[in-house]
């Protein structure tokens, strides 16, 4: 799609393509979309918006309604609702997209159910619970959909209970504190869910749109506050994430620029790496060292020269990646 954009606008610099033509050739290309793809978009967007909203509905109907409700006829709505959202993801003759949006709503629904149910019963449970039975009862729908939204909504209800589960209860026999495990815990599991799905894109045919895009994010943001918050509250002492991150972002380079060239998690090093070096030099000059004007201006000068560094090599990798 780049090489695409970047031949066909030297071919409308060189005047190859006359200006009168430059809309038939754009939509020739495929860069421009036609108005059956807008359409196909629109009502793409409509279904999923209307199939989220019915299943939002029910949660706040329930809530609003709560006083003038009986406790069977709460679990009764939900229960319909989810009925009814699984039944239409089975229909056979319902589309593929249809079904995806059924089956959606089903697993929101589940959500609404156990919230619904502690509420009633008061079971006292902790917040995480809720997040991993959620996550264990809507596995087996996620497993047979095969689709990569429902993969990253199910990680996405992991992270949840891993988070909160280490924030409650801390690391492993005390060894760390509840926001570092946390952010520990989310590392590791995005991490290794990561490695997973690129081979399986790799060997097995996963999709590689924006999921392992969003795994990324999800690996590389709990690390680089896993080395901000050493830096802002100990400095550089000894820590086991000073030499896990400088891992990471070698592995995340030598990955995604020579095996799978991407210039997407390139770029989230790069910015990860910015963050870390700023707020280090930060510690150095202002918290540590006599605070001075120009500390302030010498900062400002690395920031602007660090990210003027970073958009010129990436805009060259870039070329690179796409020739």
């Amino acid at each position: 799609m780049a090489s695409t954009r970047r031949e066909l606008t030297s071919l409308i610099e060189q005047g190859v393509i006359p200006p009168g033509q430059v809309t038939r050739a754009l939509q020739a290309s495929g860069l421009y979309p036609s108005n059956r793809a807008w359409a196909g978009f629109v009502d793409r967007l409509l279904l999923w918006l209307g199939g989220l909203a019915l299943a939002f509905a029910v949660l706040f109907f329930i809530a609003y309604n709560w006083a003038e409700m009986g406790r069977w006829l709460r679990f009764g709505m939900v229960q319909a609702a989810m009925a009814l959202a699984v039944g239409l993801a089975i229909w056979p003759k319902a589309s593929p997209m249809v079904q995806r949006v059924a089956l959606t709503s089903a697993i929101l629904l589940v959500g609404v159910l156990l919230s619904l149910f502690g509420q009633v019963y008061q079971t006292g449970a902790d917040p995480w619970q809720l997040f991993f039975t959620w996550a264990v009862l809507t596995l087996p729908w996620v497993w047979v959909a095969r689709y990569e939204l429902l993969w990253v909504l199910w990680l996405g209800l992991m992270n949840l209970a891993i988070g909160l589960y280490f924030r409650t209860w801390g690391g492993p026999f005390g060894v760390l504190a509840s926001s570092d495990a946390a952010l520990w815990g989310l590392f590791g599991v995005n991490t290794l869910v990561l490695i997973i799905w690129e081979w399986g894109a790799c060997y097995r045919g996963w999709p590689r749109q924006w999921a392992p895009r969003l795994l990324a994010v999800g690996s590389g943001a709990p690390m680089t506050l896993l080395v901000v918050t050493l830096i802002a509250d100990v400095g550089l002492v000894w820590s086991p994430v000073l030499a896990i991150y400088p891992l990471w972002l070698a592995a995340l380079y030598s990955i995604y620029r020579y095996w799978r060239p991407e210039l997407f998690m390139i770029a989230g090093g790069c910015i990860s790496a910015l963050t870390v070096t700023t707020l280090l030099l930060a510690r150095l000059l202002l918290w540590e060292g006599d605070w001075q004007e120009g500390s302030l201006l010498l900062i400002t000068i690395a920031v602007l020269a660090m990210g003027a560094g970073a958009v010129i090599w990436l805009k060259r990798l870039h070329r690179e990646l796409a020739e």
